[in-house]
């Protein structure tokens, strides 16, 4: 059964094998565990929320309207908790789109939104997602639908979790010479090293990343996923490390910033302006594998 609806997740399976599926939480629309051939690629706290009580920690949360908490008090997203609401609401599920690849639809909208939620956000929208998995590929596309009178601006971001044996054997690449904002220490400057090694805490925005560079995942030599986007103009590169781990009540066990590793292809560095019945769209595809490919903007 490629498509399966359970009360409060849909499991999504490879149409072509079924040791490769996805379970998807309603709540947030949150992908919280992608199997392939029966290895767990994603990192999902033992303490993350599942049950709506909270976004979870973990897995693939959908960060909209805003990126982290609003600093202009008179900003429309200002009154809104950190990261939105997008992955602190129950999406509606829609229901399978395709059945090669495997491929199903979640939708949100004023409706879905709580009370609270809905009076501080008072624009009228229609978030369309759509998840495909097929072989070593996890598809997430998202359509942004402005569907009331009046302009309104917001960030996007899949805040992913990758799993890895351990950190401090990991190197992400592709990311040279892009303007970075170091969130640590509150600088911007332009990123030269050719590969981010992982010793300590890390919290980096990349800016104005060209589409055509695949960000990759290393580990010892050997590539364990490729990040192709679409539209996604930017990519913050996290990982907690040992104090920020030690204060995050949902981040079980404390030590497991050593499997993981977060790069979040995203809009954050700016904002979307979208105009009045206007649609915005960007999407990522994980791409398990494959060779060590090496961009700069020499090569651009």
């Amino acid at each position: 059964m490629p498509v399966e609806e359970l009360e409060d997740r849909v499991i999504l399976t490879d149409a072509n094998d079924s040791s490769t599926k996805l379970t998807i939480l309603k709540f947030g629309a949150t992908i919280i565990s992608w199997h392939h051939k029966g290895q767990e690629k994603l990192w999902l706290s033992q303490a993350a929320k599942l049950d709506g009580s909270k976004a979870v920690r973990g897995g693939i949360p959908l960060v909209f309207p805003i990126f982290g908490k609003q600093k202009d008090a008179s900003h429309p997203t200002a009154k809104l908790p950190q990261h939105g609401f997008a992955r602190n609401n129950y999406w509606e599920f829609l229901g399978q789109t395709k059945e090669t690849p495997s491929t199903v639809q979640f939708g949100l909208g004023p409706e879905q939104l709580d009370p609270d939620t809905r009076s501080k956000w008072p624009f009228d929208f229609t978030l369309i997602l759509t998840i495909s998995i097929s072989q070593d590929k996890l598809h997430q596309h998202i359509e942004v639908e402005n569907t009331g009178s009046t302009p309104f601006e917001f960030n996007w971001l899949f805040h992913t979790y990758y799993r890895v044996d351990d950190i401090t054997d990991v190197l992400v690449n592709n990311l040279v010479d892009i303007t970075c904002f170091d969130q640590l220490i509150a600088e911007q400057y332009t990123e030269k090293s050719p590969v981010l090694s992982f010793h300590e805490e890390f919290d980096r925005i990349y800016k104005n990343i060209n589409q055509n560079r695949t960000i990759q995942i290393i580990d010892k030599g050997k590539v364990l996923y490729n990040l192709h986007r679409t539209n996604l103009q930017d990519s913050v590169v996290w990982n907690p490390w040992t104090a920020k781990a030690a204060g995050m009540a949902d981040f079980e066990p404390k030590d497991g910033f050593h499997n993981m590793v977060c790069v979040e292809p995203g809009h954050v560095s700016s904002m979307v302006v979208l105009p009045a019945k206007q649609k915005w769209s960007g999407a990522q595809e994980i791409e398990i594998g494959g060779e060590i490919k090496v961009q700069a903007n020499i090569f651009e």
